[in-house]
């Protein structure tokens, strides 16, 4: 009998996938569930990972001419109401404060009381709030185009929650934007599509299927929806950024009116997009190994751990001396527009040590012991490669090209990535066919299954609807870029409208 490879994580993903990605959460450290019901706990090593999607996407923002600004978090119910499809969309997972105070009951427990004159709505998103101020700022064609943006947390009363992937409270940027023209606006929503195609992929790693969104999946309101969609490891698809074309819909309900050149009075056209704390579980799922995660080097919340070895005679001061000397040389280094992050870890735990740091992803672990310091050397190992394999590299060499060594890195992931998909993608033509790749054959791992089906849609929603109810598989986006030819409707078998990508997601 072969013997079994150990692992940093029980269940593996073949075993339990759901209960493999709670637990690489929890070993990484980078988050637990709170007192409150749906919301988390974001940790030091999962916020610094947050930070840096941030200070990257925030960037590619302002290169577009955005700014940032911020809103409140309470939004008067009578704002919501104003737009229809908007609060139908929205009122199920809406929070609502009532009261503004706290008094003693008979039985001497608090009690809720000072009912508010209007209910305020815990802001879900943002678009009828900073409609409102748009509608204050805009007079003239003059005053547009307005291009904002918020990073801000939003609630949204989640039934079933998971850690990052969906919770009733997360962090996410809301841009928000007005226009003069349809054209300008439809404009600016593909551009920010494209913003988040380029952090995704340059950056998580994760490659994505840029399309549009059917009318059935469209955001509240909107005219047209435009997303990127990404595979993770079990094959389900995963929504990790939206923008959205709202027309003159909000423009209206806020009455964001100006004059035109020609002296006439307009409805602005308005644009909105997002991204959020999800991004990180999408991470989780598109790199994690039954180790625990793999961070891309260009996000990671450190990038290199230096593990001094050391015994109890006289060598420990010099390899503390060496540790520190190279841990200095290489925080002096830049890699993509940011210092190089280095941690130090002189704990004497053992090999726990090392798993601990295997568990939390970081790209680089670096083991130096008095032999290595001997020979001016330094023992490497790269979270991309498993936790066996290892090289001693001599230090100055190792000083040189660590930058290389994250870059393959960044793109040894992507492409492994992008294989996964691409391996997993299949086109469909026959109805049987397409059931029986989206039904388990193995109720084991029922989780494990399918992936991305391209097939024909004759664009009726009733045919949507159908293959949702019987498969709980949905239409994930029209691709943009797919040249297939079009076939039969997989549902109905009519003429296709268009060809799509069908799956199963979170």
């Amino acid at each position: 009998m072969a013997k079994s490879t150990k692992t940093a994580i029980t269940p593996t993903r073949a075993q339990d996938y759901p209960e493999w990605y709670q637990q690489v959460v929890k070993a990484s450290d980078m988050a637990e569930r709170s007192p409150v019901r749906g919301c988390m706990v974001i940790k030091p090593w999962g916020y610094a990972l947050w930070e840096n999607i941030v200070r990257v996407l925030d960037g590619m923002f302002k290169e577009t001419g955005v700014k940032n600004a911020y809103f409140p978090l309470f939004i008067p119910l009578s704002f919501l109401e104003k737009e229809a499809a908007h609060v139908e969309g929205f009122a199920k997972e809406c929070a609502v404060v009532t009261h503004h105070r706290l008094e003693k009951g008979a039985d001497g427990g608090l009690v809720p009381a000072g009912a508010l004159t209007e209910p305020l709505i815990v802001r879900p998103t943002s678009e009828t709030i900073i409609g409102d101020s748009f509608s204050k700022w805009v007079s003239s064609y003059r005053d547009l185009p307005i291009l904002i943006n918020q990073w801000a947390n939003v609630v949204r009363w989640e039934m079933r929650t998971r850690l990052f992937l969906r919770t009733t409270e997360f962090l996410w940027q809301e841009g928000h934007t007005a226009h003069a023209s349809a054209q300008e606006a439809i404009e600016r929503t593909q551009m920010m599509l494209d913003v988040y195609a380029r952090l995704a992929e340059e950056y998580l790693a994760m490659p994505v299927i840029k399309g549009r969104k059917t009318a059935a999946e469209r955001f509240p309101g909107a005219v047209d929806t435009l997303c990127i969609e990404a595979m993770m490891q079990d094959r389900k698809g995963l929504q990790a950024g939206t923008s959205h074309f709202l027309g003159q819909n909000f423009a209206r309900a806020s009455d964001i009116i100006f004059q035109s050149a020609q002296e006439t009075e307009e409805y602005a056209w308005t644009t909105s997009w997002g991204s959020s704390t999800r991004l990180i579980g999408g991470l989780v799922m598109t790199h994690g190994d039954d180790d625990g995660i793999i961070l891309p080097p260009k996000v990671a919340s450190s990038h290199v751990v230096l593990m001094p070895i050391t015994r109890k005679g006289g060598d420990k001061m010099d390899v503390m001396t060496f540790t520190e000397s190279l841990a200095n040389e290489l925080k002096e280094k830049k890699y993509h527009n940011r210092q190089l992050e280095v941690e130090i870890d002189d704990r004497d735990i053992g090999g726990a040590r090392g798993w601990e740091w295997i568990k939390k992803g970081i790209p680089l672990r670096v083991e130096i012991g008095p032999r290595d310091i001997a020979e001016n050397s330094v023992f490497v190992a790269r979270r991309d490669k498993g936790h066996q394999e290892k090289e001693s590299l001599k230090r100055d060499y190792f000083v040189g090209t660590i930058t290389n060594l994250l870059d393959e890195m960044q793109q040894n992931l992507f492409e492994r990535a992008l294989s996964f998909r691409k391996t997993h993608t299949v086109i469909i033509e026959n109805r049987d066919d397409f059931y029986d790749f989206f039904t388990p054959q193995d109720m084991e791992k029922h989780e494990i299954h399918g992936g991305f089906a391209l097939s024909g849609w004759c664009g009726a929603q009733e045919c949507e609807s159908k293959i949702k109810e019987d498969l709980s598989v949905t239409i994930r986006c029209i691709p943009f870029d797919d040249e297939t030819p079009k076939g039969e409707c997989i549902c109905c078998r009519k003429p296709g409208d268009t060809r799509a990508v069908f799956a199963k997601a979170y």
